[in-house]
């Protein structure tokens, strides 16, 4: 590639990356000094509180998203993945020969984290929208009651066109958002012009000398401080579709400063006009201005809405794939992008949930409690993992370990702390849901350890059964008989069941593992290895990784060039479908088992989910006790 084409493709996924990654954070500034300045939370708006808030702001996005999520976490990739998931998996191959006593403790973190996740990414549309439309009071107070309902009619459009994919309007994220960076940067220089004295917000003093004067007013005040960095999660877990250096170009070049002259902008109006407190950020230019300001803002909650839900689809995936939640059904929207798929349990869940917060809450003020606990837990999580990543996988002495994440680690307990001071005006809201998550995603992951004892306890040695099989060897017939078989496994139960009912073999039998590995991809070339069993039959392990696409009849393909081709017309896939029941007085709690039983009963079919063809499908049924 030539310099020209990388200038060129560098400046494309730029571009991409401020439209997609950069939605949440970058529709912040419309509520979050509303918040702050809240009657609510006590504190007076005068020129030293306002220099030690912008101040923190301004020291935040530095430290916080600059230096820990663009700077140190963006090198704790995952084979060039990223988001909590990806990171988990990276903690937890880093420390399971090292230091495997911390393998079950930062599973759960991982896991939590990951539900505080799926708590922002709820949240995130609600407020985002709301904030935008919220514009219209400023305009004219008399459409305050049209707030909620135009919101509702936003979220609902934005969620029913998701299974169209986003393809189509996908192009103009970036340019949208460019846009509203420009616009964010050129009304805070106008009124930073109007009051340049708000540039000593610059200087850090104004903030430890805001802390220590108004201690624990100031300690509720960073709770809602925390508004500015929603979205830091995002520049991590988006990582793998753009790059590392696109996220951090488009930061330092248009990102950071648009936010930061914006919200010294706000601040410097505060300043001249107190009486804006309101609604600063639909102040900034004037009546004149609120409509257009309020139609471009919507866009722009609109795209940081569009990249909540698409992670959320995205978590979704990699969660089914390591174990953590049954499989559900995935449909992919683009024919050449493999990461734009849609979910559609997960969407329309996800939906009900959000208007429950817009029309519990109805506004972004009531919501913004509830934003900064899911943020900072998320945030928490992510320090704490990549510590164990830089110490065990990076090998770095344990001083600089602590070192590198201690800062931050104070810092985000410091958030966290402020925020749980919220918990009862709506941070119990993403906490509420991330128990929820919690219980349902280790009560999968339990069930399914519980199943697959269950199994080992009543396996038959594959190879033992073989050696007895084939001493007296039943009836061989045409064609090439598939049978799916979990990791560790014995023999089959659609093998046995099979030779019950039957009386005979295929002349060729296959038996299929596959394999979840603790990276996001896995080469092609890597993903199968075939063992010879003797008399036409043979082991085949299929290795994916948490991200990878399941296609069983793709990597059959790839087999040919391994010695063992396939005919699809001549094969037949035999797939066991396990009954779960509960049985009292064994593994879980009744209600846990009930539900594992449930969510077992409702999971997508493995041979759906594994892409088998339905025509070439036999399943026997199976009953597993837990």
């Amino acid at each position: 590639m030539t310099e020209q084409h990388k200038k060129s493709s560098l400046a494309a996924l730029t571009l991409a990356a401020i439209g997609i990654v950069y939605g949440d954070i970058g529709t912040s500034p419309l509520y979050t000094l509303k918040t702050i300045f809240d009657p609510e939370h006590g504190l007076a708006l005068s020129e030293a509180n306002l220099l030690g808030i912008i101040s923190l702001i301004f020291w935040g996005l530095t430290i916080i998203v600059s230096l820990k999520y663009v700077t140190l976490v963006l090198r704790a990739d995952n084979r060039g993945e990223g988001g909590i998931m990806a990171l988990m998996a990276l903690a937890l191959n880093s420390v399971s020969k090292a230091a495997p006593r911390w393998h079950f403790p930062l599973m759960l973190l991982g896991v939590f984290g990951a539900t505080m996740f799926y708590g922002d990414s709820v949240i995130t549309p609600a407020i985002s929208v709301l904030g935008a439309i919220e514009g219209l009071e400023v305009a004219a107070p008399g459409l305050g009651q049209y707030i909620v309902p135009l919101t509702i009619i936003v979220l609902i459009s934005l969620y029913a066109m998701q299974r169209h994919g986003t393809a189509g309007i996908g192009r103009f994220f970036g340019p949208v958002m460019v846009l509203w960076f420009a616009a964010l940067a050129i009304m805070g220089v106008i009124n930073i012009i109007e009051a340049p004295q708000i540039l000593a917000a610059l200087n850090p003093l104004h903030a430890l000398r805001f802390m220590y004067e108004n201690r624990m007013i100031a300690f509720v005040a960073i709770g809602a401080v925390v508004l500015a960095l929603t979205g830091a999660e995002a520049l991590y877990a988006d990582m793998g579709h753009f790059g590392k250096q696109p996220i951090r170009a488009a930061w330092f070049i248009i990102v950071f400063p648009a936010l930061a002259l914006n919200y010294l902008g706000q601040g410097a109006l505060l300043l001249t006009h107190p009486g804006t407190v309101d609604n600063p950020f639909f102040h900034q230019l004037g009546d004149w201005a609120v409509y257009p300001l309020v139609i471009l803002s919507t866009a722009a909650a609109v795209i940081a809405s569009q990249a909540t839900i698409s992670g959320t689809f995205s978590m979704t995936k990699q969660a089914i794939a390591l174990g953590l939640l049954p499989r559900m059904r995935i449909l992919h929207t683009s024919a050449t992008e493999i990461g734009q798929i849609y979910i559609p349990a997960v969407n329309w869940l996800q939906l009900i949930v959000v208007l429950l917060a817009v029309v519990g809450f109805g506004s972004s003020d009531k919501l913004a409690g509830a934003y900064g606990i899911a943020v900072t837990a998320t945030m928490l999580a992510t320090t704490v993992l990549t510590f164990f990543v830089i110490r065990y996988r990076w090998h770095l002495p344990l001083a600089l370990c602590i070192g590198a994440t201690g800062l931050f680690l104070t810092l985000d307990i410091a958030l966290f702390s402020a925020s749980t001071l919220k918990l009862f005006h709506g941070g119990w809201f993403p906490l509420l849901l991330g128990v929820v998550l919690f219980t349902v995603m280790l009560t999968w992951k339990r069930g399914r350890q519980l199943v697959f004892e269950n199994l080992q306890k009543h396996a038959i040695p594959l190879e033992d059964f073989l050696a007895s099989l084939f001493v007296a060897p039943p009836t061989r017939v045409y064609g090439t008989a598939i049978f799916m078989r979990g990791e560790s496994d014995g023999v089959p139960h659609a093998l046995l069941h099979n030779l019950s009912h039957n009386k005979v073999l295929h002349e060729r039998v296959v038996f299929v593992t596959v394999h979840i590995v603790e990276e996001p991809y896995v080469a092609a070339a890597d993903q199968a290895k075939i063992t010879d069993l003797g008399h036409q039959c043979y082991q085949l392990n299929i290795y994916y990784g948490f991200k990878d696409e399941p296609d069983i009849p793709r990597v059959m393909q790839l087999c040919e060039r391994l010695g063992l081709p396939f005919e699809m017309m001549e094969t037949s896939f035999f797939i066991a479908r396990q009954t779960v029941i509960s049985a009292p007085g064994q593994g879980m709690a009744t209600w846990r088992e009930h539900l594992f039983v449930a969510m077992s009963r409702n999971a997508r079919g493995a041979a759906d989910y594994y892409q088998i063809p339905p025509n070439r499908v036999i399943e026997l049924g199976t009953q597993v006790e837990i």
